[in-house]
C-alpha cells in the first residue's frame, strides 16, 4: 500500500463542531443571503453570523469571508442548500437554484430533538458523494468506515477503532482499497503498538512512515482525525471509545445494513438529488425497522430495563421508528443515571475541566490514549456541563440527572450546546433544600446587565416552585463588582409586587473549584457543605459594600478549604 495518500474530510477544520451547524443554518434561513451567498456577500454573511453570536470574528480578523465559505460548504455537503454542479456533471437547473434551501434543508430546520438532528446527518453521510481515485465512482466515508469496523469486530469481537488507527488507516483509505488488507494493517499496528514501551514516540514514527506517501503536513493525520471523528459521531451510529470510536450497540443492525454498500457508480447529479431531497435509510423499510426495534428490545430486556410501547401502533416503518425512539430515550436516561453515579469517581477530571475553563479553553493530554479538551468557542456549553458533572459528583439529589440540566447531551454525555434562555442552568434538588446554579463565561462590565435580571428571576421562580429553601449560586470566571452588588441586595418583586430577598452567592470558578477539590480530597463532599458555604458567605452581605463583600467571600472560601483539608470540619 505505497500509493499516494489522500485524507477525506467529512467536516471542515474551520467549523470543527457540527452541533453548531443547525444554529447557523437557522440564522441563514432567516437572512437575506438565501440563494445569494457568493462573492461580496461572503463577508456580509460572516458579519451577520458574528452579530448573531454564532461565530466570534475577533477584531475583524477575517476580512476575506472565509468563515462564510466554510459554513456554505457544510450546508451544501449535507444537502441543506443546493450545491454547485460542475459543467461536466450536469446543469444547475436540473438540481435547484445555487445555495437555495432544499426540501431536506427544511426538514433539518424542523428537527427539534437531538436524535432528529442526528438522523438528518446520518441521511447526509450515507450518500456517496466523495470522488473515488478512478474518477467514475463515489463513496460514503461513513459507510466505508462502518465496513472497516464491522470487519474488525468479526476478527476481534469488538468494533473499536483507536485514534491512531483511524488516523493512519481509516480516513486515508477508501473502497478502492482491499478491506481485508486495511484491517490487516490496523491489527498489525495495534499489535506492534501494544508492545511499544513509549506510545508517543511509536505513534510519531508510524505517522512519519505513512507520511512519506502524503504530500501535505503530517500533523494533518491527527488534526483531521479529531475533526472527522467528531462529525462522524453526530450521525448517532458511532460513539467515543477513549480517543477513538466504536459502533453504538443499539445501532448495530443499522450499521450492518449501511456497510453493505460503500461505493456507487451513479452520476454525482443523481447523488446530489438524493442528498437534497433527503436520502433514504434502511430504517425507512418496515422489515428493517422492525429488526432494529426487536434488537433494541432484546438489549433492554437483557439489562432488565422496564419499558412499555403497548400503546403505540407498529403498522408502518414510521410508527415502528417512533416506538424505537421512545425506547432509545428510556435507554439514554438509564445510561445517564449510571453516568451520574460514576461522577464521584471522576472528580479529578471535573477539576481539570474547570482548570481549562478558567484558562478560556484548551487541551490536557494525560497520555496518547486519554485527553480532555474545551474548545475555545464552546466554553459556555462546557461550563454548564462541567458544573452539572460537579453537582452529580456531590450527589444526593432527589431529581434525576436529566432533570437537573437544561442543555442537550450527545450519546457520549458530552455537551451539544448551552441551555436556552427562559430558565436556570442547573436545578439541584435535595431533601431539605434546592440549589439553583447559574453560570456565565462573561467577565466584562456587561456581566451585570446580561445576568443580573435573569438570575434573580430564575431564583425567584424556584423559590415559588419549591416548598423548601432555595439557594442560588452564580459562578463565573471573574465576578464583576456590579454583579456582586446586585446579588448582595438580592431583591426581586414577584407577581403581585410581593417582595423577595433572594440568597444568591457570586463565586469565581476558581473559588468553587478549590472548595470542590477540598471536599473530595477530604472525602467530605456533600450538598450540606455547599449550603453551609453559601450561608457563611451571605451572612455579611448587609454589613459590607460589594468590593469588601467579594473579598470576604474569597477569604471565607479559603478558610473553609483549609478547615476541610485539615479535618477541622466534621
Amino acid at each position: 500500500m505505497s500509493e499516494q495518500i489522500k485524507i477525506w474530510l467529512v467536516g471542515n477544520t474551520g467549523l470543527r463542531n457540527p452541533n453548531r451547524i443547525q444554529e447557523g443554518f437557522a440564522a441563514y434561513a432567516n437572512s437575506p443571503f438565501v440563494g445569494n451567498l457568493r462573492d461580496e456577500n461572503e463577508v456580509a454573511f460572516m458579519n451577520f453570523l458574528n452579530q448573531k453570536g454564532i461565530i466570534q470574528n475577533e477584531d475583524g480578523k477575517d476580512v476575506s469571508g472565509s468563515h462564510a465559505r466554510k459554513w456554505r460548504l457544510m450546508f451544501a455537503r449535507n444537502g441543506f442548500i443546493y450545491p454547485q454542479v460542475k459543467k461536466k456533471d450536469g446543469h444547475q437547473e436540473e438540481l435547484g437554484a445555487l445555495d437555495d434551501i432544499t426540501p431536506f434543508g427544511r426538514v433539518f430546520l424542523k428537527a427539534d430533538t437531538f436524535p432528529a438532528v442526528q438522523e438528518c446527518f446520518l441521511r447526509s453521510m450515507s450518500v456517496e458523494q466523495y470522488s473515488m481515485p478512478d474518477g467514475m465512482h463515489y463513496f460514503s466515508p461513513l459507510r466505508w468506515l462502518l465496513a472497516i469496523m464491522l470487519e474488525l469486530e468479526k476478527r476481534t469481537g469488538s468494533s473499536e477503532l483507536s485514534r491512531i488507527e483511524f488516523a493512519l488507516w481509516a480516513h486515508t483509505t477508501n473502497p478502492s482499497y482491499n478491506i481485508d488488507e486495511v484491517v490487516n494493517q490496523i491489527l498489525d499496528l495495534r499489535q506492534r503498538r501494544s508492545l511499544a514501551p513509549a506510545k508517543r514516540s511509536f505513534d510519531t514514527k508510524e505517522i512519519a512512515a505513512r507520511g512519506k506517501h502524503y504530500k501535505k503536513k503530517s500533523k494533518n493525520f491527527l488534526d483531521y482525525s479529531d475533526m472527522n471523528m467528531r462529525y462522524l459521531r453526530i450521525s448517532g451510529i458511532l460513539q467515543r471509545k477513549g480517543r477513538g470510536l466504536i459502533i453504538v450497540p443499539t445501532k448495530h443492525v443499522l450499521a450492518e445494513k449501511l456497510a453493505k454498500a460503500t461505493a456507487s457508480s451513479e452520476p454525482i447529479i443523481e447523488q446530489y438529488n438524493m442528498l437534497c431531497m433527503g436520502a433514504p435509510l434502511p430504517t425507512d423499510n418496515k422489515e428493517i425497522a422492525k429488526s432494529l426495534l426487536d434488537d433494541l428490545i432484546k438489549q433492554m430486556r437483557e439489562r432488565h430495563i422496564l419499558f412499555d410501547i403497548s400503546d403505540l401502533p407498529l403498522n408502518t416503518a414510521a410508527e415502528i421508528n417512533i416506538a424505537r425512539q421512545r425506547l432509545e430515550n428510556i435507554l439514554a436516561q438509564t445510561d445517564e443515571i449510571q453516568y451520574a453515579k460514576e461522577q464521584c469517581n471522576q472528580w479529578q477530571e471535573i477539576r481539570d475541566y474547570m482548570t481549562l475553563l478558567i484558562k478560556g479553553g484548551g487541551k490536557l493530554v494525560y497520555d496518547e490514549d486519554a485527553a480532555i479538551e474545551v474548545p475555545k468557542d464552546e466554553t459556555p456549553a462546557y461550563l454548564e456541563w462541567t458544573l452539572w458533572r460537579a453537582a452529580l459528583a456531590i450527589d444526593h439529589m432527589v431529581n434525576k440527572p436529566y432533570e437537573v440540566r437544561g442543555f442537550k447531551l450527545d450519546s457520549d454525555f458530552m455537551p451539544v450546546s448551552a441551555a436556552g434562555g427562559g430558565k436556570g442552568d442547573l436545578y439541584c434538588e435535595f431533601e431539605e433544600f434546592t440549589i439553583l446554579t447559574e453560570v456565565t463565561m462573561s467577565t466584562s462590565s456587561r456581566q451585570e446587565a446580561m445576568e443580573g435580571e435573569p438570575v434573580r428571576r430564575h431564583v425567584s421562580d424556584a423559590v415559588l416552585k419549591y416548598d423548601k429553601p432555595v439557594y442560588g449560586m452564580f459562578i463565573a470566571v471573574r465576578i464583576d463588582t456590579n454583579t456582586a452588588e446586585t446579588f448582595r441586595h438580592g431583591v426581586w418583586y414577584a407577581k403581585g409586587d410581593v417582595k423577595q430577598r433572594l440568597n444568591i452567592l457570586p463565586l469565581t470558578l476558581a473559588q468553587f473549584k478549590d472548595y470542590f477539590v477540598a471536599m473530595f480530597k477530604a472525602d467530605k463532599a456533600s450538598p450540606e457543605k455547599l449550603r453551609d458555604l453559601i450561608l457563611q458567605c451571605e451572612s455579611r452581605r448587609d454589613l459590607l459594600e460589594a468590593p469588601t463583600w467579594k473579598r470576604y467571600i474569597d477569604t471565607t472560601v479559603s478558610e473553609k478549604v483549609t478547615e476541610i483539608v485539615n479535618g477541622l470540619v466534621i
